[in-house]
């Protein structure tokens, strides 16, 4: 059993101009309605999906996670949790924009998933400023959060910044539209009408790592296995669309 608690860094004025109290509200607000539906069934899925991400991305993908791993948008930190499994992750910094979601939620989120905690320092960030120096991580991940960037291209440019030549940033769970109309796809344009995050297709997140100079590859995301797995690669990106994006710093490191 890991006994160590992860350290956890008070920060304050870390917000950018991008983002202000009101955005940090609604982010809490937002988290914490969706866990409170059911924690139970929060807990479950979120045990047995997410513990099939990492594994997709280190064998189907090509990473190696090593070295100094920066999430950014963490919330529960389940991501964090994973990657601190792996032998050759070194260090992990997680952030967010909410210091609650830091303290409160990725504790819990540790102790579920067996995180590695030792090798986890938590800390409140705003991923339009990093506060870190250049040429700093090996990777710097993120799930289901670049799309709710007030500037992209902003977060990627940060992004790169702080990244070792050759190291890569990593984006899983984005919400993209697929090319077929479904409720699915019509429910995300009415979220994004009310503010709650946006909607891109792939097309537009490669214009966005277009423009912060960040060569990107995109993966088509299968998590799944036997019949289904063949029924997913078919119709992923028509019925609905599942990719990682994973964007590398020019040079060798």
């Amino acid at each position: 059993m890991n006994t160590v608690e992860s350290k956890y860094v008070e920060k304050k004025g870390y917000l950018s101009r991008y983002a202000h109290e009101r955005t940090l509200r609604l982010r809490e607000q937002a988290q914490a309605a969706g866990e409170a539906d059911n924690e139970q069934k929060w807990s479950r899925g979120r045990k047995d999906d997410c513990r099939k991400f990492v594994p997709f991305l280190t064998k189907k993908c090509g990473l190696e996670f090593r070295g100094r791993i920066l999430e950014i948008g963490a919330g529960g930190a389940w991501l964090s949790a994973e990657l601190s499994k792996l032998p050759r992750v070194v260090e992990l910094i997680t952030t967010d924009l909410s210091p609650q979601l830091l303290k409160e939620q990725a504790p819990k989120t540790f102790k579920l998933l067996g995180a590695k905690t030792a090798k986890i320092t938590r800390m409140p960030g705003d991923f339009h400023k990093f506060d870190f120096p250049d040429n700093h991580f090996d990777f710097v991940v993120c799930s289901a959060v670049l799309h709710d960037a007030a500037n992209m291209v902003q977060v990627l440019c940060e992004a790169k910044r702080v990244l070792k030549a050759g190291g890569k940033f990593v984006a899983i769970r984005e919400p993209v539209w697929p090319l077929v109309k479904l409720k699915s796809r019509a429910k995300r344009v009415a979220r994004a009408a009310r503010g709650q995050g946006r909607a891109y297709t792939v097309e537009h997140y490669k214009e966005f790592f277009k423009q912060a100079a960040l060569p990107l590859e995109v993966k088509r995301v299968n998590l799944s296995s036997g019949f289904r797995y063949y029924v997913n690669k078919m119709v992923n990106g028509l019925t609905h669309a599942r990719y990682a994006f994973i964007g590398t710093k020019r040079g060798k490191g």
